[in-house]
């Protein structure tokens, strides 16, 4: 493979950088269904872990339901907030947590999500050499608070609500491109997802995979530049100090 060039580095951030799965299964775990009957069959006063994969999916399901139909045109652009509050109301409700508190509170752990143990290493190390850039899914406000939370830090963030829909819409890619000021062969999107970086790869962005238990591994179809284990693996390979 020929050598990159690269002058600066877009990160995903949910799952990517920090572990989404866990910060929800931490607010599912926190729910505390209510005295009244319980509106699904399936609620139960004590989830368990089988309980608790179970409304994760939920969550999931409807975030991924939602963003494709907001990018397909079905659905007017709302920010990742109102999706999230959304999905919270829809787990505590099936947990039975009909407090409309409890859904709130869900919606908050959203935000609350922990890095993975390389992330704020690797980011401080790559930092040193490239410009980096943050794009998510998540709103402006979310955004935020999750960058906090984690401790990460960047040179930019970007929110897909700057372009009023989701990845994998090239307009949400191209947010990184104007802002960096440099052809899209000069930047690689990195995420653990290879449905992001073939959005990033369909705008010109050069991708690098990085490996996480909780992404979307690549296809035996897939051709991404880079394949990497964590961002210290991803580090070597770009040439980080």
């Amino acid at each position: 493979m020929a050598e990159l060039t690269i002058d600066a580095v877009v990160f995903d951030v949910l799952g990517t950088l920090v572990d989404e799965p866990a910060g929800l299964r931490a607010g599912i775990r926190a729910l505390t269904p209510s005295a009244s009957p319980y509106p699904y069959p399936s609620a139960s006063p004590s989830l368990g872990d089988s309980g608790t994969e179970r409304l994760l999916l939920l969550w999931q399901r409807h975030i991924e339901r939602e963003q494709g139909r907001v990018v397909d045109g079905d659905r007017p652009y709302l920010p990742s907030d109102a999706l999230d509050r959304e999905a919270a109301e829809i787990v505590a409700r099936a947990a039975g947590a009909v407090d409309p508190a409890a859904g709130a509170s869900l919606a908050r752990a959203a935000r609350r999500l922990p890095p993975w143990p390389d992330t704020v290493a690797g980011l401080a190390r790559l930092a040193e050499r490239f410009p980096l850039i943050g794009l998510s899914n998540a709103s402006r406000t979310a955004l935020l608070e999750l960058n906090a939370h984690a401790g990460l830090r960047w040179h930019q963030a970007l929110s897909a609500e700057d372009a009023r829909t989701y990845k994998p819409d090239p307009e949400v890619y191209r947010l990184a491109v104007t802002v960096a000021g440099l052809p899209p062969e000069r930047l690689v999107m990195v995420a653990a997802h290879a449905w992001d970086l073939r959005g990033a790869q369909a705008l010109g962005l050069r991708t690098a995979y990085v490996a996480r238990p909780v992404g979307d591994p690549p296809t035996s179809s897939d051709r991404f530049d880079l394949y990497a284990e964590d961002l210290a693996d991803l580090a070597d390979q770009l040439g980080g100090s």
